[in-house]
């Protein structure tokens, strides 16, 4: 009989990479989190690991080890999630990922409303972008994050993660005042991005290579005719409106940065098709029953109208 302590284990290698990343995340050290692998290798009969420089790959056989493991550990999400929902009242632990304008705007209150709705119900909440959140979330480390699509981008979505769409944040573009850009929108009839073309000298702030938001960014000052000078690169959104405010860059701004407040500088919509970004939370499959799940989505989304109002022209 297969151990799913041990199975669980060559799932966090599958999903972490190494057996130290596997180790610190599960308080184990890497020479216990081998032995207990060398067991589940006799166990299935089969080789599971092989050598790869200093580090170790799964075999054919750990991969279909660790498809049925996900099988399994989703099924007990859903046992865990209906026997939760067999209790009166909503209590225990919510780990939930965010990126920073979500945690800025919409979690608090969020909290505010299950605090008061569910007081038995203790949430922890770690600010953490997209790209590192959802692998984060099929490894356990959460169990649920606020996540995001820009235009025209979709990223992967893992198999066994569940989404529900939480709206629309329109982008738009940020210009330090006195900056001259074209009147009332970006994008006079059959000119897409002529708002963005009259900044094509200038200098730019711009979240890191890698990103969602810079791969868009990026696309759409290309499709203006233009490589983007960018000066400054932070995942810091607050940080890119100071550096408007103060004269020193452009930017590509979401609604959320203003919280439904007045801009502070100038912003010009930009293309259609090319202006809003989508927001999604997530969950590990099986997981999105559990009434915690449900409560923290729903108070989002009870927030999230007003809160997600894009500042005016």
């Amino acid at each position: 009989m297969l151990d799913l302590h041990r199975l669980r284990l060559l799932r966090e290698l599958k999903h972490r990479g190494t057996l130290a990343a596997v180790a610190e995340a599960l308080s184990y050290s890497p020479s216990s989190i081998s032995q207990q692998l060398s067991v589940l290798e006799k166990e299935a009969g089969v080789p599971l690991l092989e050598p790869v420089g200093r580090r170790v790959r799964l075999t054919a056989q750990a991969e279909i080890l660790v498809a049925h493991t996900e099988a399994v550990l989703e099924r007990l999400e859903r046992a865990e999630a209906e026997l939760a929902a067999s209790l009166e009242g909503i209590a225990g632990v919510l780990r939930v990922g965010a990126f920073q304008t979500a945690a800025l705007t919409l979690v608090p209150d969020a909290l505010t409303r299950l605090r008061d709705a569910h007081p038995r119900l203790r949430i922890e909440i770690t600010q953490r972008e997209p790209e590192s959140a959802l692998p984060a979330l099929l490894a356990r480390d959460f169990d649920l994050v606020i996540t995001e699509e820009y235009p025209g981008g979709p990223g992967p979505r893992p198999a066994g993660v569940e989404y529900a769409e939480l709206g629309e944040d329109e982008i738009r573009l940020a210009v330090p005042a006195g900056t001259a850009v074209p009147a009332g929108t970006a994008v006079p009839a059959g000119i897409p991005g002529a708002g963005l073309r009259s900044l094509a000298g200038g200098a730019w702030v711009m979240e890191p290579e890698g990103t969602a938001s810079r791969r868009w960014a990026t696309r759409l000052c290309r499709e203006a005719g233009f490589e983007p000078d960018v000066r400054f690169e932070s995942t810091d959104l607050l940080l890119h409106l100071r550096l408007v405010e103060h004269g020193h860059a452009a930017a590509l701004l979401p609604g959320l940065v203003w919280a439904g407040r007045p801009p502070t500088v100038p912003v010009v919509r930009l293309p259609a098709g090319h202006r809003v970004r989508r927001l999604f939370t997530a969950a590990r499959r099986g997981g999105g029953g559990h009434p915690a799940v449900r409560a923290f989505r729903t108070a989002l989304a009870a927030g999230f109208t007003d809160r997600s109002r894009g500042p005016g022209e």
